[in-house]
Order: structure tokens, then sequence, then C-alpha cells
């Protein structure tokens, strides 16, 4: 079974070194990446669910309005001391959208990049160009008759 999200209730099949991820896919990309990278020494720090701020909390008629914050699925930093925030995407929604907007806008100096796993594509891609290339998928298979 799944929730509204598409993320299994069966936890066991996205969890490792017992962390519970929010999914399959992120569980593997720390697993496959962030961990043999980590202990390669290429990774030098690395962080899960790390908190961003997009819109501080604000008063509107004499009541707080909650902040807009962003759960970055891996902060990263490499021993080099480059540093990238990580988002594992499946399909982005448009909740997602408008938070990468505000991410961009708020941290514009930052290295954000969301990345899916396609292997007809390679592995880890960006995401943008995973998209690219099922809409070409898509539209070859319209044209040839498929």
């Amino acid at each position: 079974m799944r929730t509204k999200y598409n993320v299994s209730k069966d936890t066991p099949s996205r969890t490792h070194n017992g962390i519970v991820f929010d999914s399959a896919i992120e569980m593997k990309y720390y697993r496959d990446i962030v961990l043999p990278q980590t202990e390669n020494g290429e990774i030098a720090k690395y962080e899960l669910q790390r908190k961003y701020i997009l819109q501080p909390k604000f008063i509107h008629n004499n009541k707080t309005v909650q902040p807009i914050v962003y759960v970055a699925d891996f902060f990263i930093r490499y021993k080099d001391g480059k540093e990238i925030v990580v988002d594992i995407k499946g399909c982005a929604d448009s909740i997602a959208k408008l938070k990468r907007k505000m991410f961009r806008y708020q941290y514009p100096e930052t290295d954000y990049r969301w990345l899916c796993y396609s292997a007809i594509d390679g592995g880890w891609c960006d995401y943008e160009y995973v998209e690219l290339q099922r809409k070409e998928r898509k539209r070859n298979k319209t044209k040839n008759g498929g």
C-alpha cells in the first residue's frame, strides 16, 4: 500500500543502517552514493533532512503566519570544500517546483540539484535531463505508431 505521495508503507524496503528514508530511491542514493563516497573520503560531511527557511514567519492581521520551510534530502560537503544540496525526485509536483524557485531565490549561491535514478538514461542523472529524455521517448513512440 502507498500513501498519497506514492510512498510505500513498507518501511523495511526504504530502510538502511536503521534510517527510514522517505522513499526507496532516496535510500538507494544514500546507500550507493553517499556512504561509499564518505567511506573513501570523497565526502567530508553530509546531513540528512537539512532544513532551509524559504520565507520567515510573520504577523498578518494580528495572526502569526508560519514560515515556509524546505527540507533537503541531502546536504553534502566534499573534501575539496564544495557543497551541494540534493533532492531526490521521482516526479516533481507543483509544490516541489514552487519551493525550488523559492530556494533558488533565497539561496542563489547554493549548488542545488534535483537528481533521479533512470537506468535507461545511465543511472543517477539531473531530473531535468531525465524529464527531457522521457518526453523525447514518448514523442518518438507516438511518431512511430507505438
